[in-house]
């Protein structure tokens, strides 16, 4: 006779009382987790999390009360939980999972390790960590009404990098407020702001620099007094935006000063954040008005995919503040402007005030055709959806507990019952890629630049750590005399940034051997030299392969331990890139079926043949977007999710 512990096996039971589980994050996904996690019987979790609570986080993190403004929401969830069941031993960490002492032997201690994420750089390093230790891993993802749950196994299933993802839809509000480091991050502020000075203002859409920015400060105290500096209470009062900027008479210059000057002057004395950033560079008014010309232009063609110089998106802004002050006031007191991207003034603010900060944060500015095809709604996060997603990652890492890895599936939660009338999906999941750049056995890229214009800093920042997630890179370069290009430990190659690549002898077919020992991580770079790449474009990762495709390993070289693991994973054949720093998509499947890639896919419940449709997740999960299915006009791919 099966023995039963409430609704499970026994065996089951003591296995979840006796295992270690970690969660990363406690927001959306992560309360609703926790909750889910001591209510279900597991007895030892380790939560962490870097970011401190916000009052816009209260609507749907329920785990959080008024009173717990400013605290860390790994501490504030772990002691709500332990309400629930006061014999759990939880262990919470108010810090980055990207730190170095978070390592592959701290990952070793758990059986499970559970994502509830917000951005990619966290996930691509989790993902790391969990092939290097050989632990599963369950991602997860929502986007309002949509959801996403995978099972990420070593050798077993594909990794959350083994395919190429769309662009990152989701941003942490002090990303978008403090240290914006793309295009779209500027895009989001510029619309934050046309809310908050025009339209219905959002706590959940503040635009001025963030002073409870985790990255402030590691001590939670000093971040929770930041946070309630300004109220005994935790309720954060401030003069709203739209108030000031009434007081002002909808003033043009005093918002340019205030939004492009005296804040970022602000933000320039948090030191801490431009340590390893390139701090932003303050605008001045009258400083512009002086020495800049108004008719200043990059770019050919029809007046909305020219680019204007930085005087020429001042007085762009001057002239929308002044169209969208005389709208407001026409619609009388309380009224409120709608964002509409086809509403001409309401579209030449965000041009100008997105490109202004674009400047000051030394990115290369956009033009009105592009800003408006990137701009689109903004899609809430749901509590219901939260909490459906974290019941199944239970479900998934009850069967990983159980030892039944390969009943695991990918499920989704549609927005819609599909034609069987059911609102989970579950497919089957995809095999590991032999193209992947991280969990396959020898991992190789080629990468095209200009070896006599791109600095070793570039390559660091923006190829090695940017692009292809690393933490901290080693690089020698294969020349018969291993020379070290950079080195992790601080100071040693300091005074190889500011060189050229060409200077240390690196030129077409040269190849650079990349080592995180963090992440434990090896990267064989083929470098291509090419003078033509397209403007503004510093390098292009070639094709789905290298050049040269790595020669499959020997019986020898099966011996060998790359990445974490002894060649569990399919050899490489080919080092396929992600395409941008990017999120990935839901795919709004309508029946059971392996989740593979491919256009067509076979059903696990039929024969026949059918087409998944895309669908856009925010908090993002291991599924991406078919490369050979461009998404339909009206399927909103131009959707903007910024989320806390």
């Amino acid at each position: 006779m099966v023995q039963l512990v409430g609704s499970l096996r026994k065996e089951l039971a003591d296995s979840l009382s006796a295992c270690r589980v970690l969660v990363v994050g406690a927001g959306g996904i992560g309360c609703e987790l926790l909750k889910n996690l001591v209510l279900t019987g597991f007895k030892n979790i380790e939560v962490i999390d870097l970011d401190t609570i916000d009052v816009s986080n209260l609507n749907r993190q329920f785990l959080f009360q008024k009173k717990h403004v400013g605290k860390s929401k790994a501490q504030v969830a772990k002691e709500s939980v332990l309400q629930f069941c006061p014999t759990a031993n939880i262990t919470a960490y108010h810090d980055s999972i990207m730190n170095p002492e978070y390592n592959v032997e701290f990952f070793r201690n758990f059986m499970l390790v559970m994502n509830a994420l917000d951005n990619r750089a966290a996930r691509n390093h989790v993902n790391r960590m969990c092939l290097a230790a050989d632990i599963p891993l369950i991602e997860s993802g929502t986007a309002g009404y949509l959801g996403q749950v995978t099972v990420i196994k070593k050798g077993l299933t594909e990794c959350y990098e083994c395919q190429p993802k769309p662009t990152q839809k989701t941003f942490p509000g002090c990303t978008i407020r403090n240290t914006p480091s793309e295009p779209i991050h500027c895009i989001v502020w510029a619309k934050y702001l046309f809310n908050q000075l025009f339209g219905e203002e959002d706590a959940d859409q503040e635009v001025s620099p963030d002073t409870a920015d985790p990255e402030l400060s590691w001590n939670p105290a000093d971040t929770e007094a930041r946070a309630t500096a300004s109220d005994q209470d935790g309720d954060i009062k401030r003069v709203s935006t739209k108030d000031w900027a009434r007081s002002t008479g909808y003033d043009a210059v005093k918002l340019f000063n205030k939004l492009f000057k005296d804040d970022i002057q602000y933000l320039l004395t948090m030191d801490k954040l431009w340590k390893k950033r390139k701090a932003p560079l303050p605008l001045d008014w009258l400083e512009i008005q002086k020495l800049a010309c108004p008719q200043e232009v990059t770019g050919t063609g029809l007046k909305d995919q020219q680019v204007l110089g930085v005087a020429g998106y001042s007085q762009l802004f001057s002239r929308s503040v002044e169209t969208l002050r005389s709208m407001l006031a026409d619609k009388g007191d309380g009224a409120e402007l709608v964002w509409d991207k086809d509403d001409p003034p309401a579209m030449d603010f965000v041009t100008a005030a997105a490109n202004l900060r674009m400047h000051i944060f030394s990115m290369n500015m956009k033009s009105r055709f592009d800003i408006k095809s990137m701009a689109g709604n903004i899609i809430p996060a749901i509590a219901t959806t939260n909490a459906v997603i974290a019941g199944l990652i239970v479900l998934e890492a009850l069967k990983i507990l159980s030892g039944d890895v390969e009943q695991c599936r990918t499920i989704f939660l549609n927005k819609q019952p599909n034609p069987r009338k059911k609102l989970l999906v579950p497919c089957a999941l995809d095999p590991p890629s032999a193209n992947c750049y991280v969990c396959a056995s020898k991992p190789e890229v080629t990468v095209k630049l200009n070896v006599h214009k791109t600095l070793v800093l570039a390559l660091q920042d923006k190829i090695l750590k940017e692009k292809f997630g690393m933490v901290a890179p080693d690089v020698q370069i294969e020349d018969g005399k291993g020379t070290i290009l950079i080195s992790s430990e601080e100071g040693e190659t300091e005074a190889n940034n500011s060189k050229f690549l060409s200077d240390f002898g690196i030129r077409h077919g040269s190849r650079l051997q990349v080592d995180d020992f963090l992440q434990d991580y090896t990267l064989l770079v083929n470098v291509i030299h090419c003078e033509d790449l397209a403007k503004d474009v510093e390098f292009e990762v070639v094709g789905d392969a290298p050049d040269k495709a790595p020669t499959p390993p020997s019986a020898q070289e099966d011996k060998n331990v790359a990445n974490g693991n002894k060649d569990s994973a399919e050899p490489s054949t080919s080092s396929k890139a992600p395409a941008e720093q990017d999120d990935v998509l839901i795919l709004d499947s309508d029946e059971e079926g392996p989740s593979s890639s491919t256009m067509d896919v076979r059903m696990e419940s039929g024969g026949h043949k059918r087409k998944l449709h895309d669908a856009e997740t925010g908090e993002a999960s291991a599924k991406r977007q078919r490369l050979d299915q461009p998404l339909a006009a009206d399927e909103e791919d131009d959707d903007i999710i910024a989320l806390d």
